[in-house]
């Protein structure tokens, strides 16, 4: 059902979070939250929240460039955005801005989508024609390039919530890299799937393969081992480690399924949705993967709260048999608050299932206090 719902106001704030414990990889070391907060207020008084991550080394973003992006578009947003139909067409007018500014964009997207939602009563799937949420989500296991004592904690952490999907940084430092490595050849029971994240270390696919061949471990995917868009090295480093790719930085927009020559097999996309721009972007990207045959690992932002945790489960759900992993729902294991209560996170063996969190049938995202912001 279409809602004309005229935005009085978006507003922007920056929010930052402390975190319990630094979380650092090759690109970036972060003690606290690092987001874009928006507030899209209707002429009725409704709220709807948005929130996104820029980063330079991912989208060439950060908290300036957003607000600068906001102040300049956000009179035409609310002039000219009355419902769904409307901000499809803005976004359409405005694609190569949109392009350039993908996390600022989320933002205001998820924002503008929340407040529809909520002002036609409806949830966040209603109002853009999918499916209930429901079911069970598996998250990875996500460990950071820690010192080795509070990698190991955390790793005990994860042993005893029943995790079997990892995620591990690296660091560069064979000894370091091995050590880490050497802790999961002694998993007690079945041995865990690993996949791990360089970072865009290297400069040459020689090097890269070089090193990861020296660890001697049988990841089933290698995120971002060089400098972003050199597809047809990351083939070759596909091929000569005999695993998937997965694609982070190298890959933030839809034009850019046409360099993914080859076998599709070769590739996984990390989808996150501050990254790609928001739901709309994310939904065609989910919708090329599933007509290309290439899976996706919905991502997530270090720093993220559960507002954009509940934004991705909509595409994690979207991308049905194509999802080979899901990344977030950190909530309070991470943040020293969040701004959704209760949190969004996962439990035993990295699951959240949506059966025992009622609230987020509620209108919009549904998870968002209005009294908490």
């Amino acid at each position: 059902m279409a809602t004309r719902a005229g935005i009085r106001q978006l507003r922007l704030k920056e929010l930052r979070i402390p975190f319990k414990t630094a979380f650092r990889h090759a690109s970036a070391e972060r003690a606290e939250t690092s987001s874009v907060w928006i507030e899209a207020v209707s002429s009725t008084g409704i709220v709807g929240y948005g929130e996104s991550c820029p980063r330079p080394y991912v989208t060439d973003e950060s908290i300036a460039s957003a607000r600068t992006f906001v102040e300049r578009h956000q009179a035409a947003l609310c002039e000219e955005i009355l419902d769904l139909a409307s901000l499809r067409a803005w976004m359409a007018s405005h694609a190569q801005e949109v392009d350039a500014n993908p996390a600022a964009w989320c933002a205001v997207e998820i924002a503008i989508l929340d407040l529809l939602a909520r002002e036609g009563g409806q949830t966040i799937e209603a109002f853009l024609s999918l499916p209930p949420l429901n079911g069970r989500f598996r998250y990875s296991a996500v460990l950071g390039d820690s010192e080795p004592a509070a990698f190991e904690r955390m790793l005990d952490q994860y042993r005893r919530m029943d995790f079997t999907d990892f995620k591990i940084k690296l660091s560069g430092d064979p000894d370091r890299d091995r050590a880490k490595l050497a802790l999961l050849r002694g998993w007690p029971g079945p041995a865990p799937r690993v996949r791990v994240d360089a970072n865009n270390l290297w400069e040459r696919a020689e090097d890269a393969i070089r090193f990861l061949r020296d660890l001697d471990y049988g990841f089933f995917a290698v995120e971002e081992p060089i400098r972003p868009h050199q597809y047809s090295e990351l083939a070759g480093i596909a091929d000569a480690l005999d695993c998937q790719i997965v694609l982070d930085e190298s890959f933030v927009r839809i034009s850019q399924f046409a360099l993914l020559g080859g076998t599709p097999a070769r590739w996984l996309i990390n989808l996150r949705v501050s990254k790609m721009g928001g739901l709309l972007r994310s939904l065609r990207v989910v919708d090329g993967a599933l007509a290309a045959g290439i899976g996706l690992i919905v991502g997530a932002q270090v720093g993220e709260t559960s507002l954009l945790t509940r934004a991705a489960l909509t595409i994690a759900q979207a991308a049905g048999g194509s999802l080979v992993a899901q990344e977030g729902a950190f909530g309070t294991f991470l943040l020293s608050e969040d701004v959704c209560d209760p949190p969004l996170m996962f439990g035993a063996g990295g699951v959240l299932d949506i059966s025992s969190r009622p609230f987020m049938n509620r209108p919009g995202l549904g998870v968002v206090d209005p009294a908490r912001c």
